[in-house]
């Protein structure tokens, strides 16, 4: 008798730890991924994070040849990787379409392997497309965008490639260290070049 309880007490307990898993609900499905690059990643970030349905964003490295590069590598160029924001987003909330009108919005795309201050091939304004349907939005994006301009445009579209999460400093560094950043970018002339390609904005960074 004493067996049979020890046993059917042990059923219990495995019964409530199962209850109390913490595993992913059956109905959760993977969210999607944007990539993009658009200079400096502190402010691709920071200009990301605004966006309603937007779930992260990552600091990184991309579209290079170097394995697990550091910032001291790709900043001195020659990883041929460039500084890239990995956006995680729910598309309920946001679609793709969406996530590129921010995109263009928020960067240079007639200057070729430079964005603001920053020059270099590690600075390169990019989209790096997850799958032929981000691909085909993206083609049709810069199209609208070229029509409005008569220099090219010079960023670029391309297969996403390994992702490389950047050092843990450069993480929110907005957020982090709001004075650091809000005196680079006004620095660096980002929003005062913006305002000179797309006009005036009435938002705030």
């Amino acid at each position: 008798m004493r067996l049979v309880a020890v046993v059917g007490a042990a059923a219990m307990m495995v019964g409530a730890a199962a209850a109390q898993s913490t595993g992913p609900e059956p109905s959760a499905a993977k969210k999607p991924v944007a990539t993009f690059a658009g200079g400096c990643f502190w402010c691709v970030e920071a200009d990301f994070y605004k966006v309603q349905g937007v779930i992260s964003t990552t600091s990184g490295y991309t579209g290079g040849t170097v394995v697990n590069p550091t910032y001291q590598q790709v900043s001195a160029g020659g990883t041929g990787h460039a500084e890239a924001v990995e956006i995680v987003y729910d598309p309920a909330k946001v679609t793709y379409e969406k996530l590129l009108d921010v995109f263009w919005r928020n960067h240079d795309p007639l200057t070729k392997n430079a964005q603001f201050c920053d020059h270099g091939e590690q600075y390169r304004a990019a989209i790096f497309y997850h799958d032929e349907e981000q691909h085909r939005l993206a083609e049709a994006s810069k199209q609208a965008v070229q029509a409005r301009f008569r220099q090219p445009i010079q960023t670029e579209i391309t297969p996403a490639g390994p992702f490389y999460k950047a050092e843990d400093y450069h993480q929110d560094y907005y957020l982090k260290n709001p004075v650091r950043y809000k005196f680079y970018r006004y620095n660096c002339g980002r929003d005062q070049r913006l305002e000179a390609v797309w006009g005036k904005s009435d938002k705030s960074s």
